[in-house]
C-alpha cells in the first residue's frame, strides 16, 4: 500500500503543470492542493478498478456455479424419467393383469371356490365395477363394507385383493402393500394368495426396495409353483438379470 500511494503521488505530481523555481522552494499552497485533489482521484479510480475485480470474480464464480448446478440437474431429471419409466412399466404390467377379471357370477365364486350366497354375489360385483370404471377411492370403500358385512364369505380373499389393487391404481403403494399381505396373513391357500405376492413384489419395487421385490418374486415361485403369478415373477427375475 505505501509503495501504491508513493506511485499515485508521483503520477499526481507528473500530471500537474509544472510550477517555477520560486514555487517549489516556496510556500504555494495552492500547487499543494492541485497535488493533493489528483492524488485522491487517482486512489478512488484505484479502489473503482478493484471493486470491478472483485465483482467480476465473484460474477465467475457465479456462472461456475450455475453450470455445475444446471449439470446436477439434468442429471436429477434424467433419472426422474427413468423413475417414472419404470413406474409406467410396473403399472402396465400390473393394469394388464387386473383387465383380466373374473366375472362375479350371481350366486358362484370365482375360482371355484365354495358359492356365495346371492346377496354377497350382488354386493361383490357392485365394488368391482367401481374399479371397473376407475373409481378407485368408491371401490376400496365398497370392497372394506363387503368385508364387514361378509367377514367369512368365500369371496372376501378377491374382496381383499382388490382392496390392494385399488390402492395400487392410485399409486399409493405402501397401503396396496399392507392390503396384499392381508392376503396372505388371512387366506394363504387361496387362488388369489398368489397374486397378492405378485403385487406385493409390484409394490415393493414402485417403493424402490428392488431386492424385498426379487426375494418376493422368488418366494412366490416356491410357494405356488403351478400359479400364473408364478410363471410372471419368473420373467420378472429374467428381466432384472438382463439389466
Amino acid at each position: 500500500m505505501r509503495r501504491l500511494t508513493l506511485a499515485l503521488a508521483l503520477a499526481a505530481f507528473a500530471a500537474l503543470p509544472r510550477p517555477g523555481a520560486a514555487a517549489l522552494f516556496g510556500d504555494d499552497e495552492e500547487w499543494r492542493k492541485q497535488v493533493q485533489e489528483r492524488l485522491s482521484k487517482l486512489e478512488a479510480n484505484s479502489a473503482e478498478r478493484r471493486l470491478l475485480i472483485d465483482l467480476s470474480s465473484q460474477i465467475e464464480a457465479l456462472r461456475a456455479d450455475v453450470q455445475r448446478m444446471r449439470g446436477e440437474v439434468e442429471v436429477l431429471v434424467h433419472r426422474i424419467d427413468m423413475l417414472e419409466k419404470r413406474q409406467k412399466d410396473l403399472y402396465l404390467d400390473v393394469d394388464t393383469r387386473l383387465r383380466k377379471l373374473e366375472p362375479a357370477v350371481p350366486g358362484g365364486a370365482p375360482g371355484g371356490e365354495t358359492q356365495a350366497s346371492p346377496d354377497e354375489a350382488k354386493a361383490y360385483e357392485a365394488a368391482l365395477n367401481q374399479f371397473k370404471l376407475g373409481k378407485y377411492p368408491t371401490a376400496i370403500s365398497a370392497f372394506e363394507a363387503f368385508l364387514k358385512a361378509y367377514p367369512t364369505s368365500p369371496l372376501a380373499p378377491s374382496a381383499q385383493y382388490w382392496i390392494g389393487n385399488s390402492y395400487f391404481a392410485k399409486r399409493d403403494y405402501r397401503n396396496a402393500l399392507v392390503a396384499q399381505r392381508k392376503v396372505l396373513s388371512a387366506w394363504p391357500d387361496n387362488p388369489k394368495a398368489a397374486d397378492a405376492m405378485l403385487n406385493v413384489a409390484s409394490c415393493q419395487d414402485a417403493l424402490g426396495d428392488r431386492r424385498s421385490a426379487q426375494d418376493t418374486l422368488k418366494e412366490l415361485i416356491q410357494k405356488y409353483p403351478a400359479s400364473p403369478a408364478a410363471a410372471s415373477a419368473k420373467q420378472r427375475l429374467e428381466r432384472a438379470a438382463r439389466r
